[in-house]
């Protein structure tokens, strides 16, 4: 009978991966703020409303798109040879396992 392979997952995204992200979306939300300052008077506030409202959910999809397809390039497989009387990974991780401090 044929072994099956195990895997163990492992994630390696940090902060620093998506920090890019968060600031593009800041500017984003700055800018469209900005814009609905601009078009604010008596008349037009549902102008500005809509403004912001619209670029919010237009730039939505896209920052979804890119925490979801960076945290996707971010996931590994590392196969893990299994024997039958112990078992012992192919590749080691240079991570620590977390530890209780007292």
């Amino acid at each position: 009978m044929e072994q099956l392979i195990k895997y163990r997952i492992v994630c390696t995204l940090s902060f620093g991966d998506i920090y890019g992200q968060i600031m593009v979306w800041l500017i984003v939300i700055f800018l469209s703020l900005a814009s609905a300052l601009a078009l604010w008077s008596a008349e037009r506030q549902i102008y500005a409303l809509a403004t912001v409202g619209l670029i919010l959910v237009l730039s939505l999809p896209f920052l979804l798109f890119a925490f979801v397809t960076t945290l996707l390039n971010h996931i590994e497989l590392d196969p893990i040879e299994v024997d039958a009387k112990n078992y012992t990974r192919r590749q080691q991780s240079t991570q620590k396992p977390a530890e209780a401090s007292s």
